[in-house]
C-alpha cells in the first residue's frame, strides 16, 4: 500500500499511514493541537524498531524534503534533544537529524535527496528510545513547505493527500457514540440491545479508554446495587479484573471488550477514527464528522441522536453545548509507569532533559510501579495543553528513573529497568455538559432523592491536589498529587445519579456520559470512576431506544415517559430485541438480579437453606463498626463493638410452618474478639441467653454455631440479639438462620 498521493511536484506521506509502524506508536492524543495523529518513539530509553514504507513519487529526480516534528522539550529550555531520529530514503539517511528543532510542530528542512526511480522505501529510524516525533514528511521540486496548519485536515492536506472532497457517508443510526471508554461502550452495547442500529467511535485502537492496556486504571465503582440493581450488568461483563492499577497488558482484557463490542449485531465499531467536527439545525446535532488516524479518510455520521462520551466533553462544544471547566483547583492527568529486576545489571541513559530529580523528590515506586499519583497538569489547559502535560509527565517518570539508576539509587537499583510507561495519559477532568440538573457535593452528601435517580455512585468524592511534599522544586507544575477524600458517600447502597445529568440542556439531541457530565467540580469526585461512567452509558443506551420509539427528545423521556425507561432499567442487562418493535429476550445466560446493596461479597444468603437474616436488615443500637476483613461471612461484610459498650444487634425471624427448627448464629473468630458473647434468643415471653467464644472457631460449615432446635408454631416471632455485655472482647454480629429439622 502506498503512503500518500502524489500531485505533479509533490508528495505527502502521512506517517500514520506507513505500512510498517515497526516499534513507534500512534498518537492521537493531541489532533486538536497540532491538527493531526503522529508517530512516536516510545522505547523507555532503548531506540525503538524503525517504520517503514514504500512511496510512489510523481517521478525520478531531485527533491527537497520537508519533515514535520519538533524538539519535545524545547518548551522547557531543556538540555539536550531526546526525540532524535533519521530519515532514511531508499536506505540511506539525510543528512539531518529530526527531532532537535522547533517548541511548536514545524516542517523541519531535510535538504534535498536524488532518487532514481519513482518507487522508494522510506524508514524512520530513531536514535534514543525517548519519545522521537513524526508527524508527515513532504517531498516537493519547488523547495517550498506547505502552511504549518495546525486545523484538522485543511484543504491542502486533503489536496496533497487526494482525499475526496465529500466525506464518505455513514448514515442510518439511531445513536451515534463519541468515545470509546467505559461509558461509551455501556451506551453502545445497551442501545444496541434494546435495538438501536448504533456507531461507535474511538478513536485509540482499543476500547476501554481510561480503563484499556494503554493507560491501565483499574475500574473501580460499585455496580449492581442501589435503586436499579440490574444497572452494571453489561459493565461487569467488559470490566477488568486487574489485580493493581497499573497491572499487566493482559489484565485490562482488550480482547474480552473488542469481542464483546463486535458480539452485538446493531453495532458499527469505527476503532482508530478521531472527532473533529460536527453539523447543527435548531438546537440539534445532524452529523458528525470523523477520519481514519490511519489513512486520512474522513467519513460523515449521520443519525437520530448522539451521545458525548469522549471524557472532554468534545462533541457538545463543537455542537454549542452550555459546558463549564474549574479555573482552578482542576485536576490533573497521569501518565502511570511500572519497572522490574533483571538478573544482571541493566545500563539506563542518562537523562539531562529531564526533571532533574533525587531520590527524595518523589514518592519510592514500591510494589514496581508508579500508580495514580504520578500527575501533572493541574490547572493547565487539558485539551490544548493535553501534549505538554503527558510530555511532562514523562520528564517526571524518566527523570525518576534515572535517579534510580544513576544518581543517589544507584546502588540499591543496578538491576532495574523499565517495563511500561503510559504514553497515552489519564485525564481526570476538563469540560462539564450542563444538564437539566447539575449535581452537587450538597446533593449527594444528602442523599437529595431526585425522582430520576439511577445510577448508584459509591467512589468517594476524591479530589486531587499537587502533594506539599513534593511540590518545591517545581511549584509551576508539580507531578505528585494527593487525593483528599470525602467519604460521606453511601458506598453500599449508592447515590443515585439523576438522568437529567445525562443529556444537554439546550442542544436537544445530546446524550453525555462519563466524566463530562452535568456536575459540579465536587460532584466530579465521586462519579468519574470507570464503573460508575460505563452505568450511565447503559442508561444513555436503553433511553435512545425510547426516544427513537416514542420519536422524542431525551428530555422528555424525563418528563414524558420516565415509567418506560424506569421499566427498561429493570431489565437485565442481556436482554436483548433485535429493533425497536420487537420484544425483548432474556437469554438463558443473564445475571441473577442483585439486590440493593450489590452481589454479596461473602457467602450468598439466597443460596443457604432455611430463613437467612443478615446484619443489614437487624435492627442496631449503639456503634457498631462494618468489617469485610475476615473472611467466610454472609452477604455484605459484619459487625463488631467493643465490649460493654452497650451496642446490641437484633434479628428478628418468623417461622414460616409449624415444626421444628435449628437456630444458628454466624461469626468469624479472631484474637479480639468475646471469650464470653451473649447472644440471647426470644420467643413469646421466653428467653434465653448463650455466651459464646468468638475467638474459637465456629463448629458449622460458613461460620455458624447452633443456638438449639425449637418447636416453633406458624408465624411464631423469633428474635435473637447480640450485645456487648460483659462480652469479654469485640462482640461480632453476621447473621442469623432458622432451618427446618427433617
Amino acid at each position: 500500500m502506498l503512503a500518500g498521493t502524489a500531485s505533479a511536484q509533490e508528495l505527502l506521506v502521512e506517517a500514520e499511514s506507513f505500512e510498517n509502524h515497526g516499534g513507534w506508536k500512534l498518537d492521537t492524543q493531541s489532533i486538536e493541537i497540532m491538527g493531526s495523529p503522529y508517530l512516536l518513539a516510545h522505547g523507555l530509553g532503548r531506540p525503538v524498531a524503525d517504520a517503514t514504507t514504500q512511496i510512489e513519487l510523481p517521478e525520478p529526480g531531485t527533491y527537497h524534503v520537508f519533515v514535520r516534528t519538533k524538539d519535545w522539550v524545547a518548551r522547557w529550555d531543556a538540555p539536550g534533544t531526546p526525540g532524535r531520529f533519521q530519515l532514511l530514503v531508499d536506505g540511506k539517511p539525510l543528512e539531518e537529524t529530526f527531532g532537535t528543532k522547533g517548541v511548536e510542530w514545524s516542517w523541519h528542512d531535510g535538504g534535498t535527496v536524488k532518487v532514481d526511480s519513482k518507487t522508494v522505501t522510506l524508514t524512520l529510524h530513531d536514535l534514543t528510545g525517548f519519545n522521537g516525533r513524526c508527524d508527515a514528511i513532504l517531498f516537493t521540486k519547488d523547495g517550498n513547505p506547505p502552511p504549518n496548519d495546525s486545523a484538522v485536515l485543511p484543504q491542502w492536506r486533503r489536496d496533497l493527500l487526494g482525499l475526496d472532497e465529500a466525506p464518505t457517508l455513514k448514515d442510518g443510526y439511531d445513536l451515534v457514540v463519541i468515545g470509546g471508554g467505559y461509558s461509551g461502550m455501556g451506551a453502545a452495547i445497551s442501545a444496541a440491545r434494546a435495538g438501536c442500529r448504533v456507531a461507535l467511535i474511538q478513536n485509540r485502537p482499543v476500547l476501554g479508554g481510561n480503563g484499556s492496556s494503554e493507560v491501565r486504571v483499574w475500574a473501580m465503582g460499585n455496580i449492581r446495587r442501589g435503586k436499579y440493581p440490574r444497572i452494571g450488568e453489561i459493565v461487569e461483563e467488559f470490566a477488568d479484573k486487574a489485580t493493581k492499577s497499573p497491572g499487566r497488558k493482559e489484565e485490562f482484557g482488550d480482547d474480552k471488550k473488542l469481542a464483546i463490542v463486535q458480539a452485538e449485531q446493531n453495532i458499527d465499531l469505527f476503532l482508530n477514527h478521531h472527532a473533529y467536527k460536527v453539523d447543527t439545525e435548531d438546537d440539534r446535532v445532524t452529523a458528525v464528522y470523523a477520519f481514519d488516524t490511519r489513512t486520512s479518510e474522513h467519513k460523515k455520521f449521520v443519525g437520530r441522536l448522539f451521545s458525548d462520551c469522549t471524557g472532554h466533553g468534545t462533541i457538545g462544544y463543537l455542537a454549542g453545548a452550555d459546558w463549564e471547566m474549574e479555573d482552578k483547583g482542576r485536576m490533573g492527568m497521569s501518565n502511570m509507569w511500572a519497572w522490574a529486576e533483571a538478573d544482571e545489571p541493566v545500563d539506563f541513559p542518562e537523562t539531562p532533559w529531564a526533571l532533574d530529580l533525587t531520590m527524595k523528590d518523589f514518592p519510592y515506586p514500591r510494589d514496581h510501579h508508579g500508580q495514580w499519583f504520578w500527575e501533572s497538569g493541574f490547572d493547565k489547559d487539558p485539551i490544548q495543553g493535553a501534549e505538554a502535560i503527558r510530555d511532562w509527565n514523562l520528564r517526571a517518570v524518566f527523570g525518576a528513573f534515572n535517579a534510580m539508576k544513576n544518581r543517589d539509587g544507584a546502588e540499591d537499583h543496578r538491576n532495574a529497568y523499565l517495563t511500561w510507561v503510559a504514553y497515552i495519559g489519564g485525564p481526570r477532568e476538563s469540560r462539564r455538559l450542563m444538564g437539566d440538573v447539575i449535581l452537587s457535593q450538597d446533593d449527594v452528601v444528602a442523599k437529595r432523592d431526585f425522582p430520576d435517580g439511577c445510577v448508584p455512585s459509591t467512589w468517594s468524592i476524591d479530589l486531587h491536589y499537587p502533594k506539599k511534599q513534593y511540590a518545591g522544586k517545581f511549584p509551576e507544575n508539580p507531578f505528585i498529587s494527593v487525593a483528599v477524600h470525602d467519604r460521606r458517600v453511601d458506598r453500599s447502597y449508592g447515590y443515585p445519579v439523576p438522568y437529567r445529568c445525562f443529556y444537554s440542556r439546550n442542544i436537544d439531541n445530546l446524550f453525555m456520559a462519563g466524566r463530562c457530565i452535568s456536575v459540579t467540580h465536587e460532584a466530579l469526585g465521586t462519579v468519574r470512576v470507570m464503573k460508575t461512567c460505563g452505568m450511565m452509558g447503559e442508561v444513555v443506551g436503553k433511553a435512545a431506544s425510547i426516544c427513537v420509539s416514542r420519536d422524542c427528545e431525551p428530555r422528555d423521556v424525563y418528563e414524558r415517559y420516565w415509567s418506560e425507561l424506569d421499566e427498561l432499567l429493570r431489565l437485565p442487562g442481556k436482554a436483548y430485541r433485535a429493533s425497536i418493535s420487537e420484544q425483548f429476550t432474556i437469554p438463558d445466560d443473564a445475571l441473577e438480579a442483585a439486590g440493593p446493596y450489590g452481589p454479596p461479597s461473602g457467602v450468598d444468603p439466597a443460596k443457604l437453606a432455611g430463613i437467612v437474616v443478615d446484619d443489614r436488615q437487624a435492627e442496631k443500637t449503639g456503634k457498631w463498626t462494618e468489617g469485610q476483613g475476615l473472611k467466610g461471612y454472609i452477604a455484605y461484610g459484619y459487625l463488631y463493638a467493643g465490649a460493654n459498650s452497650n451496642a446490641t444487634v437484633a434479628f428478628e425471624l418468623e417461622s414460616p410452618a409449624t415444626g421444628s427448627y435449628e437456630l444458628r448464629v454466624a461469626y468469624q473468630n479472631h484474637e479480639n474478639r468475646g471469650s464470653k458473647v451473649p447472644v440471647t434468643v426470644q420467643i413469646g415471653s421466653e428467653k434465653q441467653t448463650h455466651r459464646i467464644d468468638m475467638r474459637q472457631e465456629p463448629p458449622v460449615e460458613n461460620g455458624w454455631i447452633s443456638l438449639g432446635t425449637y418447636d416453633l408454631r406458624k408465624s411464631d416471632r423469633v428474635s435473637v440479639t447480640v450485645s456487648t455485655e460483659d462480652a469479654g472482647g469485640n462482640a461480632h454480629a453476621d447473621a442469623v438462620q432458622l432451618l427446618p429439622v427433617k
